[in-house]
């Protein structure tokens, strides 16, 4: 399965290669996130505020389409120590442009969390993400996304039939270099 998806995101780059126009660029955003568990959380399950950096590549497939690719590290989870949860995310979208300014995009995202204390937790996890991008000048912008976890972010063979999925808020700041 993992190989499977890293052969499409190669796939997916490669193929992004030959786009009309890129935009290549940073981001920074506060993320506001909290863990879904199935069964419900027996213990006082508060929401993290966090922070998010990205580099980004937005491939421009027509006037008003695009793709954008990420790569960024993003402080998520919850409050609680033991469930903080830092990953490394890419995050692909398919963009389309409403207006001048507008772009709204959705797509799916990979995460590998960073962090070696929390064995807990699973290595890779898959989210969708969806979001908004209002351009302020030709360079910069803000843009508002949400990440909703697909998969079990927690290790199975480690927690039983306890679940948890990641949903998290972003607002962010960037500017197209």
């Amino acid at each position: 399965m993992k190989s499977r998806l890293l052969t499409l995101i190669c796939i997916l780059l490669f193929s992004f290669g030959f786009a009309q126009d890129t935009d290549y660029g940073v981001r920074a955003a506060l993320n506001i996130s909290n863990l879904d568990f199935d069964p419900d959380a027996t213990f006082d399950n508060q929401h993290r505020n966090g922070f998010a950096f990205a580099a980004f590549a937005d491939f421009g497939i027509s006037d008003n389409f695009s793709a954008l690719v990420e790569l960024q590290y993003s402080a998520e989870g919850a409050k609680a120590d033991d469930l903080r949860a830092d990953y490394i995310q890419m995050p692909i979208m398919a963009r389309i442009g409403i207006g001048d300014k507008l772009k709204v995009g959705v797509g799916p995202m990979v995460s590998l969390k960073t962090w070696k204390e929390q064995d807990a937790f699973s290595t890779f996890t898959f989210s969708g993400v969806g979001g908004l991008e209002y351009m302020i000048t030709d360079e910069l912008f803000v843009d508002a996304r949400v990440h909703y976890g697909l998969s079990n972010i927690l290790d199975e063979d480690l927690n039983g039939n306890l679940e948890a999925q990641n949903t998290t808020f972003q607002f962010g700041v960037g500017l197209k270099l």
